[in-house]
């Protein structure tokens, strides 16, 4: 089969993608094998792939090739989150483009509409992983909307409702004004934003005095039901019992005090608007002060607001400010500084609302949780650092608000039969909601029972994903849960570390009594190179689609894994993406050096060529350990570094070139198949990073049967490490660079063999004498007892070499060179012991500072020992 001259990954990525897929290679179903399974983060339904997506995916499926090179059952389930406030905001904007508007449609009107998002939109995030080479068992895609993974969320919902630990209550939320739902605190991002504080007069009742209140939104103004003021603060005892009269609107309020008002804190007196404030809600309730909601669902004002009903609250903001600085009532103005809470999702200025909401009871189901990843240790966080993120947010805990006012989503199964607060019952059905009704021995209609609106948070079907994906919720003893459950490994960002890896071990506590997984690998946030997060407003992600096309996935896939260490930001460059693409080119470069070797069965192995594979036999087994404890500790950008440095310096930069056979001769066939095994060694090891290039190589070497794969071989059998001959082979490869940088200077061309002498001070062995003869082109390599004269030198620790030049240099040039080199170094000497005899640098500096001083000494000495000896030969 003739090789190629050059790699072409587009058209090898399909084909064997295609073969992986024909195969049947990425299913899994239990059996007698040791378990090894992921579930994906999933992504939105209609979300596409990007930079993020890439690094997180890469890692995982390197995790799940090497999984199988391992012999173990690996599983990676796929699939998509429903994701209702981003799904539900394109599904009406699309209806707007069309005319329609949301509130005109019923509830399955809208969900036809958005079912036929999904299948138009949804799932192609999913074919775009499989250009990147994501060997996910595809049989098992699961869809957070899919009838078992719903019927799950609502056997939880009745589950923790019937356990007390769902409740409805009146309380303020967030609100997101433009996706018109509530939020959880987790969903609320603080931002820092330039505005303004605006100073206003309110008039005391009954005189002519004023108070001066300091706020920065003013349009809440019409909110207002008192003035708070401190008991203590002498400045307005007389104010006591007084009332105040709110601007515009000319509310009457009372003045109350409470030591909550700091005396040292802007005017001294407080405006208190129990319907927008979480603090001002509690000064409400212990004050019984009256609650005015004066906002619209999107923000606007309503009738309280009076002249400036139905206008957003920014535009009024500006608009008030210029009536009351009219009036006489806005003293003045000062920029401010402050954290405005923004949607994560669609980046609203969120509103505190007063709703009747769902919630669920967090304090005791997060204990079990608490204690696996900081106590015992049962769910590791890498990297570690990450534990004083989690232990905040968990012992910090508040009830998780899982109602949604949205359509996109499960709706709660929550019936009303009356018009009481209480008048319902929570049921998985109608016709069980029916029943209980009737139970209580309430006569209705059953048309007349009306459910719940409202849909649950999307997180609260994702936090049973490592278990729902399994069907452990409806079916807990199946023998899927059984085998897969707990899972093994989650990749993740860190940004959802409490939205959903801390609610996931809730959870698989809760319901399983055990781990949700064993490790989360939490990989960093995706940067450009001026550390700005990837983001499209910005337009510095590029498309990740066109870097598989112009660098190949494998290419891609290297360049994402060698700046990834976990939890640190990766500050991404194309130009990672075309070193793996060079690396790629450099292994398909050195296949085909091998496969154009002629092989003469009667010739038998050199010497050279025999301990060069012995000596790379051992370097593979060293650096196995070196890889395999990379992975132990998810460090998987070491892991292929350690790969590639033995692939591209070991391999093709020395072991080639040490049985490389002379220009136009054959080689023997015990080194050729000594390499061969060699290379498929090392494209196992490569595989999981770079899938498809060590695929393709894999089948040119020999023809396979699909039994015979390379995704489903096995990965290389460790033995033992010859360490002697590792520090051999180093010490010969210094005395090889040593004759090169020789050959180098004096322009002596390679094809012109050169003697070369030894004084062996090391009393080093003769192993590698006969690479350094091959690799050096050297006539002879003899040892001697005394320097030798008229002859260049070189030392290597306390050996020294002399290759003789026979008259063939400028002696005087040469002398004038050395000279030169020596009065830098001596002078460099000097300044290092200069340092060195300074006691208090000894004495204070670190000891590995100290000790690489040291080391700059003795190396100096060295050099300046070998320039004198070669002085000395060329002037005798």
């Amino acid at each position: 089969m003739e090789i190629p001259s050059k790699y072409n990954a587009l058209s090898v990525e399909k084909k064997w993608y295609d073969y992986w897929m024909e195969h049947n290679y990425f299913h899994s179903v239990p059996d007698e094998r040791e378990p090894y399974t992921i579930v994906i983060p999933p992504p939105n339904v209609t979300g596409i792939l990007h930079m993020g997506h890439m690094l997180n995916n890469t890692i995982q499926d390197v995790l799940i090739r090497r999984a199988r090179l391992l012999g173990k059952n690996a599983c990676w389930v796929p699939g998509t989150d429903h994701a209702s406030i981003a799904t539900e905001a394109k599904v009406v904007a699309k209806l707007k483009d069309q005319g329609i508007d949301k509130n005109d449609l019923t509830r399955d009107e809208f969900l036809k509409h958005a079912w036929d998002w999904t299948e138009e939109y949804g799932g192609v995030i999913l074919e775009q992983l499989k250009k990147l080479g994501c060997s996910c068992d595809w049989d098992r895609t699961k869809f957070t909307m899919d009838d078992d993974m719903s019927e799950a969320v609502i056997d939880v919902f009745i589950n923790l409702y019937n356990k007390g630990l769902i409740y409805r209550g009146f309380r303020m939320v967030n609100w997101d004004p433009e996706a018109k739902t509530t939020l959880s605190d987790e969903e609320v991002e603080y931002v820092e934003k330039q505005g303004l504080l605006y100073y206003l007069q309110y008039k005391v009742e009954g005189s002519g005095e004023t108070l001066t209140i300091a706020t920065t939104r003013p349009e809440t103004i019409f909110g207002d039901t008192a003035i708070c003021i401190n008991p203590n603060d002498e400045r307005f005892t007389h104010l006591k019992g007084k009332k105040a009269i709110v601007p515009i609107c000319n509310r009457v309020i009372p003045i109350i005090e409470d030591e909550y008002v700091d005396i040292e804190f802007g005017t001294g007196c407080l405006k208190v608007t129990p319907a927008h404030d979480e603090n001002d809600k509690v000064l409400g309730d212990k004050h019984n002060l009256e609650v005015v909601d004066i906002f619209n669902d999107d923000a606007s004002l309503n009738s309280y607001g009076l002249h400036y009903e139905d206008q957003d609250r920014f535009v009024v903001r500006k608009a008030i400010a210029k009536e009351l600085k009219e009036s006489g009532q806005l003293v003045k103005t000062e920029n401010y500084i402050n954290k405005v809470g923004t949607s994560e999702r669609t980046k609203a200025v969120i509103e505190p609302k007063l709703s009747d909401q769902w919630f669920l009871k967090m304090t005791d189901l997060a204990k079990p949780a608490i204690d696996a990843v900081l106590k015992t240790g049962d769910v590791k966080l890498f990297p570690k650092k990450f534990e004083n993120t989690y232990r905040h947010w968990m012992e910090n805990i508040r009830d998780w608000n899982i109602s949604r006012q949205l359509y996109w989503g499960q709706q709660i199964p929550a019936y009303y039969y009356g018009d009481g607060k209480n008048d319902f019952v929570v049921a998985k059905n109608l016709d069980d909601a029916y029943s209980q009704i009737s139970e209580k021995g309430i006569s209705i209609k059953k048309e007349d029972i009306r459910q719940d609106n409202d849909a649950l948070d999307t997180w609260f079907s994702s936090w049973l994903w490592p278990m729902s994906v399994f069907d452990g919720i409806r079916n807990p003893d199946n023998e899927e849960i059984k085998y897969y459950y707990p899972t093994n490994d989650l990749v993740t960002g860190p940004d959802i570390l409490f939205f959903w890896v801390a609610r996931m071990i809730v959870a698989g506590y809760e319901f399983k009594g055990e781990r949700p997984f064993e490790n989360v690998y939490l990989t960093g946030l995706v940067r450009d190179k001026q550390r700005r997060k990837m983001s499209k407003s910005l337009g510095n992600s590029p498309d990740a689609l066109k870097l598989i096309e112009q660098y190949g996935a494998d290419g891609v896939r290297v360049g994402l894994l060698l700046s990834s260490a976990a939890g640190n930001d990766l500050l991404f460059d194309e130009e990672l993406c075309d070193q793996g693409k060079k690396f790629a080119n450099k292994i398909w470069n050195a296949f085909r050096l091998i496969k154009g070797w002629e092989v003469d069965k009667t010739i038998s192995q050199p010497n050279s060529s025999k301990i060069a594979l012995d000596w790379f036999e051992t370097k593979f087994q060293k650096t196995i350990i070196e890889i395999e404890d990379h992975f132990s500790k998810y460090r998987l950008s070491d892991a292929l570094m350690a790969t590639y440095k033995l692939i591209w310096d070991d391999f093709c930069g020395w072991t080639l070139e040490m049985i490389k056979p002379a220009y136009q001769q054959p080689i023997d066939t015990t080194t050729l198949e000594k390499v061969i095994s060699i290379f498929e060694d090392l494209l196992k090891v490569l595989h999981p990073f770079m899938p498809f290039l060590t695929e393709e190589i894999w089948q040119y070497i020999d023809k396979r049967s699909p039994e015979q794969a390379l995704i489903i071989s096995k990965w290389p059998v460790k033995t033992t490490v010859n360490e002697g001959l590792i520090n051999e082979f180093d010490f010969a490869s210094e005395v090889i660079s040593g004759i090169r940088n020789i050959r180098k200077q004096k322009n002596i061309a390679f094809k012109e063999t050169i003697d070369c002498l030894l004084i062996n001070n090391e009393n080093g062995n003769s192993t590698f004498d006969e690479v350094i003869i091959k690799l050096g082109n050297l006539s002879s390599f003899k040892h001697v007892t005394d320097a030798v004269e008229g002859a260049l030198t070189f030392r290597v620790k306390s050996n020294e070499y002399f290759i003789p030049m026979a008259g063939s240099i400028d002696v005087e040039a040469e002398v004038k060179k050395l000279t030169e080199e020596l009065n830098y170094t001596e002078g460099f000497l000097k300044s290092v012991q200069k340092k060195l005899s300074n006691e208090r640098f000894v004495n204070n500096a670190p000891e590995q500072v100290v000790a690489s001083e040291r080391k700059k000494e003795a190396d100096a000495k060295a050099k300046i020992e070998t320039i004198k000896a070669s002085l000395a030969s060329l002037s005798v």
